[in-house]
């Protein structure tokens, strides 16, 4: 890796800050103009939502497997295993729900969009289509923006229940609780805004998972090798900016709910 002096350094950060900045203005401002390509946001609905969701069933269902044991193991010392359900019910939809699910898809897809758009780019697609009086930016990002933050919102509500399933199949099963008894407690638990909080997240994660791929793959340099790095930044990047938004969002929603 060369060395280059602070300075440069600097500068090239603030440059890529500003143009990441720019890139997801303009795909959120080509939400209210038209052309609209319809056609793509359904196909990209499909590979991000459909294609996601064994992964995001598979993660939800196990965590809330694993909350349960761990919870009950906790509680059993105080007597209260009856508050499992609560536990579950309020960690997965406040917390573990949204995170993990941002993180799945971010693995999954940010990756993808990288590289997709890193290979149109390193062979001259995107050049021709913006010679052909295509806008790159509302033609591949905008649609990628919108299917992501829809389908990241329904896969965080799948997550939840799956996982408070998970959770009410060890509790019941393993740790002999009454099935009503559970749910009741899940039910009980959740407030107005514990509901609120959880399904803001997705709607900031998904913005950052399209905008984040779409950025690094069209910026991407050097032919196959940097369409690996843009790879590879892409999901660093985004997972990194979803864990600082989940604070940022809870913090904000502890401020305002009081919980």
């Amino acid at each position: 890796m060369p060395f280059v002096s602070p300075e440069v350094f600097a500068k090239e950060r603030i440059g890529a800050i500003q143009e990441y900045s720019l890139l997801a203005g303009r795909a959120m401002g080509n939400i209210f103009s038209r052309p609209r390509y319809w056609a793509d946001v359904y196909t990209q609905m499909d590979s991000i939502g459909v294609g996601s969701m064994p992964i995001v069933v598979l993660t939800g269902f196990f965590t809330g497997c694993v909350l349960a044991l761990q919870s009950a193991t906790s509680l059993q010392e105080f007597g209260a295993v009856n508050m499992t359900g609560s536990l579950v019910a309020l960690s997965m939809v406040k917390e573990l729900g949204p995170v993990l699910t941002g993180l799945m898809v971010s693995g999954r897809n940010a990756s993808g969009m990288a590289s997709e758009l890193g290979s149109m780019k390193v062979t001259e697609q995107i050049d021709a289509m913006r010679a052909l009086g295509t806008d790159p930016v509302r033609k591949l990002v905008t649609p990628r923006v919108i299917a992501t933050i829809f389908m990241l919102f329904f896969l965080t509500i799948v997550s939840d229940a799956v996982g408070i399933a998970g959770g009410a199949l060890v509790s019941i099963s393993m740790l002999g609780l009454n099935f009503n008894s559970y749910f009741h407690s899940s039910y009980r638990s959740l407030v107005y805004g514990d509901v609120v909080q959880g399904l803001t997240k997705p709607l900031f994660s998904g913005f950052i998972i399209a905008t984040v791929g779409c950025y690094f793959g069209l910026n991407t340099k050097g032919g196959t090798q940097g369409v690996g790095r843009a790879t590879t930044q892409a999901v660093v990047f985004s997972s990194v900016f979803i864990i600082i938004m989940d604070f940022i969002v809870s913090r904000v929603m502890i401020g305002i709910f009081g919980r």
